[in-house]
């Protein structure tokens, strides 16, 4: 699908050179002579290899069309994680690399979101939020201000994340999953 440059958002995929590209960061510049342009950093997803773009705001670009299908996660081996679509009850593997540090928050029977190109699965979203129990943490220090100071913490995936002095071991808390951070305490 043609999408005008002035329409590129940083999250977008396009068809490039022949390749696919993940926007990573876009900046429309408005300079005093000459016309409009947008600077595009983008990362391609089969060659790991980034690059700036310059496109005028006249220029068309390839939005890549995606097929995105619901997925319940199932379980996980040394290589790849195992997903069941809750309709048709087919199941897909997909590899660690794809999912990247966010399969550590995968939980059993939590509905993802993956994203087909050509029928090859390129990324799983997560829910933006998920509820995790606080396995250890350390004991807040008396005299440390609630809205300065973190302390960290390990969830009961492995993960480690900062929290505020007040949240104990056991506490079960929500995470969100795009930047792996603390939101409140459940």
């Amino acid at each position: 699908m043609k999408i005008s440059a002035n329409e590129i958002r940083v999250g977008m995929l396009l068809e490039h050179n022949d390749d696919l590209w993940e926007v990573l960061k876009t900046q429309h510049v408005k300079p005093g002579k000459g016309g409009a342009f947008a600077q595009v950093e983008m990362k391609s997803l089969n060659k790991n290899t980034k690059l700036n773009e310059r496109f005028r705001s006249n220029d068309n670009v390839e939005k890549a069309s995606l097929d995105e299908i619901k997925f319940n996660y199932s379980y996980k081996d040394e290589n790849d994680y195992y997903f069941i679509n809750p309709k048709s009850f087919e199941q897909i593997n997909i590899n660690k690399n794809i999912v990247g540090e966010k399969g550590k928050m995968l939980t059993e029977n939590i509905e993802v979101t993956v994203s087909f190109y050509n029928e090859n699965p390129l990324t799983v979203q997560l829910p933006n939020q998920v509820i995790c129990k606080i396995e250890t943490t350390d004991a807040a220090l008396k005299g440390q201000t609630v809205s300065s100071s973190y302390k960290p913490a390990t969830l009961d995936n492995g993960v480690k994340i900062q929290v505020p002095p007040f949240v104990e071991s056991g506490d079960k808390i929500i995470v969100d999953t795009r930047t792996i951070e603390y939101v409140k305490k459940v």
